[in-house]
């Protein structure tokens, strides 16, 4: 049993904490019943703003500043954290709204309360009896020369150009791109998983062998695939800006991106996220009108 569901309505107290606190949940997508996706999953970090009976109002979530629609009537997937312990739930969103809010009109996203909740049995399960995440593994390099970056963004930059034309002519024959291509200068590479995704970076959960990296380098080259909806890796440069080490004895890792080398490179990682979720969120509508 992956995880057991809350017999107490002690979870409704945790949501009103997080909220006192400033503090945020995640959310994703869900995905079809019984049909894992192939780590193409995404978690938005979206602070709670305020609980009511019925519903959660919930920042917009953003990926580097810009705004991630999620249309009414979406099902999603919630998780909330305290301390050693995660719950998920699946919700439903009920639109992107203006709602009265810390003394002024704020853009909020309505979420349904959830009737209950699942407390996962380990730290790092994303998985309940109803649903199950599949996050994004990462690969790391320690970036050796910042400058080195530019070609290799620059050829990424054209495979997913390459890769967006050919969906919109319906062709899905892509021109393959070596992975030796799309290397700046970098050191050895170590895997990771991409556990959430904020409004400037993404959260890594990473092994204690792998930690030392951190110590030694002050900039990496991250990448990870967001299939089946988007086929290029997502790369970019990242450099970590806080960390702990969680009741799992793993590193949660924050990082934001940095895209001084090559500012027009940012667009291009905020359409590849983009189109993902649109993907998913399409995909979701298909499978309810056919069921």
């Amino acid at each position: 049993m992956p995880a057991h569901r809350s017999r107490t309505t002690g979870w409704r107290r945790c949501l009103e904490q997080i909220c006192q606190r400033n503090g945020s949940i995640e959310i994703a997508i869900e995905g079809p019943e019984g049909d894992a996706p192939g780590g193409g999953d995404l978690l938005f970090r979206s602070r709670v703003l305020h609980v009511a009976k019925g519903e959660l109002w919930l920042e917009p979530p953003t990926a580097l500043g810009e705004a991630i629609e999620i249309e009414s009537g979406m099902r999603l997937v919630g998780i909330m954290a305290i301390g050693q312990n995660r719950w998920m739930f699946r919700t439903t969103c009920a639109g992107a709204t203006s709602r009265s809010c810390g003394g002024g009109m704020t853009p909020v996203l309505v979420v349904e309360m959830p009737h209950e909740v699942e407390r996962c049995q380990r730290r790092r399960d994303y998985r309940i009896n109803t649903s199950e995440l599949a996050l994004p593994d990462v690969t790391v390099w320690p970036l050796l020369d910042a400058d080195s970056v530019v070609l290799a963004e620059r050829v990424n930059e054209a495979e997913f150009l390459r890769e967006r034309d050919a969906m919109e002519s319906a062709s899905m024959r892509l021109p393959s791109v070596n992975d030796e291509d799309l290397l700046p200068d970098v050191g050895p590479s170590f895997s990771t998983r991409l556990v959430n995704l904020g409004g400037g970076g993404i959260g890594l959960n990473i092994s204690m062998d792998d930690a030392g990296a951190f110590n030694r380098a002050r900039a990496f080259w991250v990448r990870f695939e967001l299939p089946p909806h988007v086929l290029t890796p997502v790369c970019a440069t990242a450099r970590m800006v806080h960390s702990h080490i969680q009741s799992d004895k793993r590193m949660y890792a924050g990082m934001t991106f940095d895209f001084s080398h090559n500012p027009s490179h940012k667009r291009f990682v905020v359409q590849q996220i983009v189109r993902a979720i649109a993907g998913q969120q399409k995909r979701q509508l298909a499978r309810r009108r056919s069921a």
